[in-house]
């Protein structure tokens, strides 16, 4: 018999948060979310998406055994901007058993259909900077630091319950040159004299919030027609910074500035947190952000989690001055290749901007739909 319970107490959080974690422990390609960031995603103290979101959190147990877990987002400012009805579901796990999947599914469905919902999408989180996609091929490739690893019966299951693709993701193993290509350099030049750019790398913290908040409202202009984006307020600004600013490394975040000192170009790189975070199952303590640091100092891997810029000044040059310091500073460090971040298989922009490079694309993810 299965049974579907929301999550209501401070344990049950807990078991819905750690459920990946027990479930896929001992797969070598899996990495977990860090748990505490995880909690704070549904804590509507903390994330202040819950300001024009609605979200729900069930857990499945069978014979009375946790077996599943899946969470529910309605984005009422997203729906009202696009005049739709939509639904999101996301953290969707469980065991290779088609009716847990049904069951988790159909409550989600039915908690979705008391608010007017007439589409059920996903998995997709609260914003862009979310875990969002399901894997669907690349399930022999460690899972980055953010994003998704899952089974391949996951969209098996979905798609035997009538899901179908919405939109598909693509990563990219991108081998890191041993020298800045040359076409970089005359690009970078250009972009400099030409457009008059500024490259800006701060030497601290407290210096980043000199641009952070410029940077963010040219990302919300930047990815504003992509899938699924809403563009993110003050305090989700401030949320998000506040998840950052503790791991990211200066040498590695990049701020573009026109003439009139106005950002208009925004990068943040990672060392890969992927292997410090796996054996720490996504537990900062008591040793996990020990691991953590050290991963930060002692690396060949690097994430790309994003690459925004003003789309006024694309094809300006603006993304060769980020990348002949960033080649510079990867070689510098030993770099060998980067991962990166799911990128929309239909912006072109994107995918144009690794053709000089040698690469492997290794992952996919999709995002999944369902009339309700």
């Amino acid at each position: 018999m299965i049974t579907i319970k929301e999550v209501k107490s401070i344990r049950e959080g807990i078991l819905f948060t750690e459920f990946p974690n027990k479930m896929y422990k001992k797969n070598k390609y899996f990495v977990p979310a860090l748990s505490l960031d995880e909690r704070n995603v549904f804590n509507k103290k903390k994330n202040p998406m819950f300001e024009y979101c609605d979200a729900v959190r069930y857990l499945a147990y069978k014979d009375g055994k946790l077996v599943g877990r899946i969470a529910g987002i309605i984005n009422h400012k997203w729906n009202e901007a696009y005049q739709i009805k939509k639904a999101r579901f996301t953290r969707i796990d469980m065991i290779d058993d088609l009716e847990v999947t049904k069951a988790l599914l159909d409550q989600v469905t039915e908690w979705a259909k008391s608010y007017g919902m007439d589409t059920l999408i996903g998995p997709i989180g609260f914003s862009d900077l979310d875990r969002q996609g399901m894997l669907v091929e690349g399930f022999d490739q460690l899972n980055m630091f953010i994003t998704i690893y899952n089974h391949p019966y996951y969209m098996e299951h979905l798609e035997k319950l009538g899901f179908v693709k919405d939109v598909d993701w693509t990563e990219k193993q991108i081998m890191w040159p041993t020298e800045v290509p040359d076409k970089v350099v005359r690009g970078a030049e250009v972009a400099r004299k030409r457009y008059g750019y500024e490259l800006i790398k701060c030497k601290t913290k407290k210096e980043v919030f000199t641009y952070i908040y410029d940077a963010f409202d040219m990302y919300n202009v930047a990815f504003n027609e992509l899938y699924g984006f809403f563009p993110i307020s003050k305090k989700g600004m401030n949320y998000y910074i506040k998840q950052m600013i503790t791991l990211v490394q200066l040498n590695y975040l990049w701020f573009v500035l026109d003439k009139e000192k106005k950002v208009v170009g925004f990068t943040v790189i990672m060392p890969s947190l992927a292997e410090p975070n796996k054996k720490s199952n996504g537990h900062l303590f008591p040793f996990g952000i020990f691991r953590l640091l050290k991963g930060m100092k002692k690396y060949d891997v690097i994430d790309l989690y994003f690459i925004a810029i003003d789309p006024k000044h694309q094809g300006h040059g603006i993304i060769a001055m980020i990348w002949e310091d960033g080649i510079k500073e990867g070689i510098k460090n030993g770099v060998k290749y980067a991962e990166t971040g799911p990128e929309l298989e239909l912006n072109n922009a994107i995918q144009n901007g690794w053709k000089n490079f040698e690469s492997i694309e290794h992952k996919r993810r999709r995002c999944y739909t369902k009339p309700i």
